[in-house]
């Protein structure tokens, strides 16, 4: 068979990846502990932590809502919540139950599977954004911008990226058993450093100095600014969340190169 012939054999990758990404995302859809969980549960701490303090300035004199505030840091902390434990979890719920062997098996090259389960997760981050957002306006009366409004969802879309490489080393990392452990090990302390839940004013010392090496506290950074919070320049938030990027997905890959290692070598 000429290479010719070979390639027009090949399936052509966007509808292989939109079908599979359409898979995933109904897979997530269909587990309620994760979809419900991940789409609600950045609404529930708004309710439970901003909504009483929601018309209270930031701090004395600023300009900027408690309930502006709380809305960018749980757009954010609902988005990144997805990628860390809902990838760090499933995958490697899914290496325990044997599927991605099942994936070695079949023709879906490993570059579609992977990137189909990213946007099936940024669907599910994105259906957070837009519940919470809703919740908010509707309960707690945070007004932004037409402007505001786009330019977070957008920034906490693109904050999540990183933490996307995260999952998925952690999910080639952990096991089964541990990851919901580890994983909520890693990422609800920094989530609380970073000053997501409280503003880091508020925090002990030590968790102040140790915030700006965070990467959570680097994309906080870029969603608060998005809703009126002043900083100098955020540019070098930029570089560090490019830089966490790229060190969480040599991470991924080498965990991934690892485990297929220990299971084909």
């Amino acid at each position: 068979m000429s290479a010719v012939a070979a390639r027009m054999r090949t399936a052509p990758v966007l509808p292989m990846l939109g079908r599979q990404a359409y898979a995933e995302f109904l897979k997530l859809l269909r587990v309620p502990a994760f979809s419900v969980t991940s789409i609600v549960l950045p609404s529930m701490f708004f309710a439970f932590i901003g909504l009483g303090n929601a018309k209270e300035p930031l701090f004395k004199g600023s300009d900027v809502l408690f309930g502006q505030y709380f809305l960018a840091s749980m757009a954010l902390y609902g988005v990144a919540n997805v990628m860390v434990l809902g990838f760090g979890i499933s995958l490697a719920n899914e290496r325990g139950q044997k599927q991605d062997l099942l994936m070695k098996s079949t023709p879906l090259p490993a570059a579609v599977y992977f990137f189909a389960k990213a946007l099936s997760a940024l669907a599910i981050a994105l259906m957070s954004i837009v519940v919470l957002s809703l919740f908010a306006a509707a309960a707690g009366g945070v007004h932004l911008g037409a402007s505001q409004w786009l330019t977070l969802g957008a920034r906490a879309m693109l904050c999540s990226i990183p933490f996307i490489g995260l999952g998925f080393a952690l999910g080639y990392l952990a096991g089964p058993n541990s990851a919901p452990a580890v994983t909520n090990l890693i990422y609800l302390p920094t989530a609380f450093a970073s000053g997501l839940f409280f503003p880091l004013q508020l925090l002990p010392q030590f968790l102040r100095d140790i915030a700006p090496y965070l990467p959570l506290y680097r994309a906080a950074h870029l969603v608060w600014n998005s809703v009126g919070v002043s900083y100098d320049d955020i540019s070098a938030d930029w570089l560090y969340m490019a830089g966490y990027t790229v060190a969480f997905f040599l991470l991924a890959l080498w965990a991934y190169r690892r485990d297929q290692g220990k299971k084909f070598n």
